[in-house]
């Protein structure tokens, strides 16, 4: 009876099938890694984005509102503010002192 050597071989894999082997576990590896990199600095991309829209927020509630030109058209503008600072105030930007003192100069 003869032996065939090669397909359907057992045993431990060959050199090559070794270094095949290998190579997916490394390239598998790399994709992942490549993955986890590119997933954190998207996070840290929106959270900069947000950190920059908060402070735009804060800094125009903080800014002086412009003269109004009509008195019917500036209080309509004043209501505007007015939600405007309130719906700051509900999700934390303005505390309660900054909306008094905001609401105060809109209102004088």
């Amino acid at each position: 009876m003869l032996m065939r050597r090669g397909i359907g071989r057992g045993g431990r894999p060959g050199l090559l099938g070794m270094a095949a082997r290998t190579a997916v576990v490394a390239g598998t590896a790399t994709a992942v890694a490549g993955g986890v990199s590119r997933h954190q600095q998207s996070k840290q991309e929106e959270q900069a984005q947000a950190e920059a829209y908060q402070q735009q927020q804060a800094y125009a509630a903080a800014a002086p509102a412009p003269a109004p030109s009509a008195p019917a058209e500036g209080m309509d503008d004043k209501i505007a503010q007015i939600k405007q600072l309130a719906e700051l105030h509900d999700q934390g930007i303005l505390t309660d002192d900054e909306f008094a003192t905001q609401k105060a100069k809109l209102l004088a």
